[in-house]
């Protein structure tokens, strides 16, 4: 069952917090889509990813090249062509219902500081738990990640 998660930004930043969410979904067994609307942004995750942990570095590529299909980790604008179980939006990105329901998990990542962007998630909240979509709000603001609410498509929430 798809899940949306919302991750109000409030104290890291949006490479901080996508330099933990898409490991996760590694672990999971789950190929992952990052798709964000600024390319500058997805340069600096995309520099990100290959830096960080100082050890390592997380599997990945930047859309547009000949092995999209083949990428663990997509980074772009578009479609996720690489057979993606979860999608990670920043910056606006939206993904579509019927997208998100083919996903094991949607993350969708906004920044405190940018009023528009906060707008645009309580609208998108609103779309996809008005689709039966579970979806859950997390908020950093006690310098940790803290689950605020949660939405279960059987109506209610927990």
């Amino acid at each position: 069952m798809p899940l949306v998660m919302f991750y109000h930004l409030t104290r890291g930043t949006v490479e901080d917090t996508a330099a933990v969410l898409l490991p996760r979904a590694l672990a999971r067994g789950w190929r992952a889509m990052l798709r964000g609307t600024d390319e500058g942004r997805l340069d600096r995750l995309d520099l990100r990813l290959w830096t960080v942990p100082e050890d390592g570095f997380l599997p990945h590529g930047r859309e547009g090249g000949p092995r999209d299909a083949d990428q663990p980790v997509l980074l772009g604008t578009g479609a996720a062509v690489n057979g993606a179980q979860a999608l990670l939006l920043v910056d606006g990105a939206v993904a579509s219902l019927d997208e998100a329901r083919t996903m094991e998990r949607v993350w969708l990542l906004f920044e405190a500081a940018d009023p528009a962007a906060v707008e645009a998630a309580r609208g998108e909240w609103r779309r996809m738990t008005g689709a039966g979509i579970a979806a859950q709000y997390w908020d950093d603001e006690s310098g940790r990640w803290q689950m605020k609410t949660e939405t279960r498509p059987e109506g209610g929430s927990a």
